[in-house]
């Protein structure tokens, strides 16, 4: 039997099965991001597998958003194979910290970027890490780094449905995701569960982005679907979210992620989901 007695109250509710009026229900157990940094909307990007361009999407998004003007960062999730360095062209001898914390690497627009690229000595070593360190890692890079004041920021997740997915959804207040997919049908299979997943955790789907959706001919400008029919609109309608843009495959737009000048990038590309992210 329940005690309902003040005079015998430990203050600890989660053990207690009183419906007195001082009772709190626990609430989400986020961490809680660097004193000094004050972060607005979350959006993580994911996807179900690797290879569709999901770090290429989440680079295209902060360049739209920070040509909108707003202070935008991209907290790299993706420990094990962090791209968004080599996006931007940021180097690890540009990473600086005090005793308060570490500081991101802005690029050259005044985007603000952590990865673990931008913390070893040599960017092409592996991170040979067991899953608690990496997820680990991420909260770190949330709590440790002096993001400042952001209005918007990035998560590029890994790929899957692992550990650091869930260590982040759980951890992390994300606003929502954006989901990731390119028009094979293996892959919308796959997708679906990284969209289960996020139901499960109570996170949000925004929309849908499908990558290298078509390529375009030089001659007469047609478009070629030469990874099959796009089955976008197929999943966002059984989900009931919208698509939210459509990338071709496109070499100029690979040759500026290699270069390191993504933020070269023709305006426009994620108007659209640009809209249903954007701050209020």
């Amino acid at each position: 039997m329940a005690i309902n007695n003040q005079e015998n109250c430990t203050h600890d509710c989660s053990t207690c099965r009183a419906k007195c009026s001082q009772r709190k229900e626990p609430g989400p157990m986020f961490e809680a991001p660097n004193a000094n940094s004050k972060i607005g909307k979350v959006i993580a990007v994911v996807s179900g597998k690797g290879g569709v361009g999901k770090s290429m999407v989440t680079s295209l998004l902060a360049v739209e958003m920070r040509r909108r003007g707003y202070e935008t960062a991209v907290l790299d999730a993706d420990i094990t194979g962090p791209s968004i360095p080599k996006a931007f062209g940021l180097k690890p001898e540009n990473v600086n910290a005090s005793s308060e914390g570490i500081y991101p690497v802005k690029t050259k627009t005044g985007i603000k970027v952590m990865s673990v690229n931008l913390l070893l000595d040599d960017e092409t070593s592996p991170v040979v890490w067991r899953g608690p360190i990496i997820s680990g890692t991420v909260k770190q890079f949330w709590s440790d780094v002096i993001w400042g004041d952001i209005d918007i920021m990035f998560i590029d997740m890994p790929p899957g449905t692992g550990d650091v997915t869930l260590t982040t959804y759980q951890s992390l207040p994300i606003d929502g995701i954006i989901i990731v997919t390119s028009p094979q049908e293996l892959v919308s299979v796959i997708v679906e569960k990284a969209i289960n997943m996020a139901n499960l955790m109570n996170v949000p789907t925004l929309g849908i982005i499908e990558n290298m959706s078509y390529v375009l001919c030089p001659g007469c400008g047609e478009k070629i679907e030469i990874f099959g029919k796009s089955r976008a609109d197929a999943i966002a309608e059984k989900f009931g979210f919208p698509v939210l843009g459509r990338l071709p495959l496109d070499p100029k737009l690979a040759s500026m992620c290699d270069l390191g000048t993504v933020e070269l990038a023709p305006n426009g590309l994620l108007s659209a989901a640009a809209d249903v992210i954007e701050p209020n």
